[in-house]
């Protein structure tokens, strides 16, 4: 019996995406000697080498730069780094003293000691599988992700007459990209009585050409034997439940689902790493360390963001802290659990330590207008913005300093109508 190959490193990332890049990057630069990215693709990017649309970077770079470009940007400082960068390799189980299994062609299984792990493994897609559509299963539905791979990839066309069940950003731009490459986009149909991706993409991938989108709707029924051949519609209540008075046939030959991403979390929940069950993704503290010593996550695998360059400014945090926690493990005590207000779905970070000033991203429940976005630390208000309107889609980054956590006993963001707040809209 062959042994296990059994190596040590100083800072072990899982995922090559911009998260996983990010993060590899700032811990090299933060003082690791030895960082290492393990990839189960062929190459380094993850989604972004199918996003060939453009949009990507205009927070952090400051230049609009397409998906594969803003990769790039990363691919090439990985490169400079000399970060070492395994390809084709799964992680396939870890521990709570993180020692991680891969398994490649070439080397077959392969033992890591890491003085710090950096969990950056993104999102997969809900599937049709995974939504109550009743009728056969016949070629012509994908999930967006998918059909956004044969077309930007493979240069295969998916469709000539598309129906779009959900409005996340990626069923959004495909949308977009299917008009472009001469398919009709009859419809983008959403469940919720709002849009479920960012306002800008609803204007420009379906108000600029011309795609009607079609709110408190879902899909309950496929037909066709090989090939797609109708859908059928239906409007919901407001509790989401289909009126069998309200249907409606449309005759198509390809479904793409845009209808939400989820975490990967498989492997941290091998290392025993708490999951929130909100976001589906570890909770974590400022330094984005998560509940076990040592591990640290970033990117889509916490909770689904918006923009990349959020992604890459949060897995920076992570990887500069996963830098240090490799050199001199710490154990810290303190630890304040954010409270939410009502209206409020989730946050991220969860738990503040106040080692440091910190952005926490909420995301509310349902679109609210004219509100004041606060902080209160006990019984002291500590902050408050004006906001004309807050959506489900579009996450509000809420800054923390780090003074707020110390003697704390408890903190909490609140939403406050402007009616009900004395307060100068500054």
């Amino acid at each position: 019996m062959t042994a296990i190959k059994t190596e040590h490193i100083d800072v072990l990332v899982i995922g090559g995406g911009p998260a996983g890049m990010a993060a590899a990057i700032a811990a090299r630069l933060a003082g690791a000697r030895h960082v290492a990215i393990v990839e189960r693709g062929g190459y380094l990017g993850g989604i972004l080498n199918q996003c060939i649309h453009n949009g990507f970077g205009l927070e952090l770079l400051k230049k609009d730069l397409t998906g594969p470009e803003y990769a790039q940007h990363y691919i090439d400082q990985v490169k400079r780094l000399k970060i070492t960068v395994m390809l084709n390799t799964m992680a396939i189980d870890i521990t709570k003293d993180r020692e991680v299994t891969l398994s490649n062609s070439k080397d077959g299984l392969i033992r890591i000691k890491a003085g710090a792990i950096v969990l950056a493994m993104g999102c997969r897609e809900r599937t049709a599988g995974m939504l109550s559509i009743s009728g056969t299963r016949p070629a012509g539905i994908y999930t967006a992700g998918v059909a956004q791979t044969l077309i930007n990839l493979k240069n295969l066309m998916v469709g000539k007459r598309v129906v779009i069940l959900g409005s996340g950003d990626i069923g959004l731009i495909m949308a977009r990209r299917l008009t472009l490459e001469g398919a009709k986009v009859i419809s983008v149909v959403e469940k919720s009585p709002y849009p479920g991706g960012l306002l800008r993409n609803v204007t420009q991938c379906l108000e600029d050409f011309d795609i009607p989108l079609i709110l408190s709707h879902t899909i309950i029924e496929v037909e066709g034997r090989d090939r797609l051949e109708s859908v059928t519609l239906a409007r919901v209540d407001r509790h989401g439940n289909p009126l069998k008075s309200r249907r409606k046939k449309i005759k198509c030959d390809t479904l793409l689902i845009s209808a939400g991403l989820i975490p990967e979390n498989e492997l941290s929940k091998k290392a025993g790493v708490r999951i929130d069950k909100k976001t589906g993704g570890p909770i974590v503290d400022e330094e984005y360390h998560t509940s076990v010593p040592g591990i640290f996550a970033c990117g889509n695998v916490v909770s689904v963001h918006d923009i990349v360059d959020w992604a890459s400014m949060d897995a920076e945090i992570a990887g500069a802290s996963a830098s240090l926690y490799s050199s001199k493990p710490w154990h810290r005590h303190h630890a304040l659990e954010i409270e939410l207000d009502n209206e409020i779905s989730y946050c991220v970070p969860q738990i503040l330590r106040g080692s440091r000033d910190t952005e926490v991203s909420i995301r509310v429940k349902r679109p609210i207008e004219k509100v004041f976005v606060g902080v209160r630390r006990d019984t002291m208000l500590s902050r408050s913005a004006y906001h004309e309107i807050l959506i489900p889609s579009e996450a509000l980054r809420v800054p923390i300093k780090a003074g707020a956590v110390e003697g704390a006993e408890n903190l909490s963001i609140f939403i406050e109508k402007s009616s009900s707040i004395k307060r100068e809209h500054k």
